[in-house]
């Protein structure tokens, strides 16, 4: 009788398994609070904030639909350098939104 090889799975290191899982969650956790993903084809903004208090708020890009993202896009820069992502439907928010245009149209 012949006795043949079994192949071995090789294993993996508990310090590898740790770093991975570690990579997967700070991944996940980068986009759960509201945060836009950058430079990717598709929407920024994944989860959206009904809206921030104004102090906080150092500058606001409003992106409209297009070929990448077919909603309107709200992020707002934070005083602190955060990008949090604003609900454009909020009325918070339409409200700055159309308070900026209004500016924009005076100048």
């Amino acid at each position: 009788m012949t006795r043949t090889a079994t192949p071995t799975v090789p294993r993996v290191p508990g310090l590898l398994w740790a770093a991975l899982l570690l990579l997967l969650l700070v991944t996940s956790c980068r986009h759960a609070a509201g945060a836009p993903v950058a430079n990717e084809l598709r929407c920024q903004c994944l989860q959206t904030l009904q809206g921030i208090h104004p102090k906080h708020i150092q500058s606001v890009k409003v992106t409209a639909p297009g070929a990448s993202c077919d909603q309107t896009e709200v992020v707002a820069t934070l005083k602190n350098g955060q990008d949090v992502c604003l609900n454009p439907e909020a009325p918070f928010v339409k409200k700055m939104i159309e308070k900026m245009l209004n500016k924009g149209s005076t100048n």
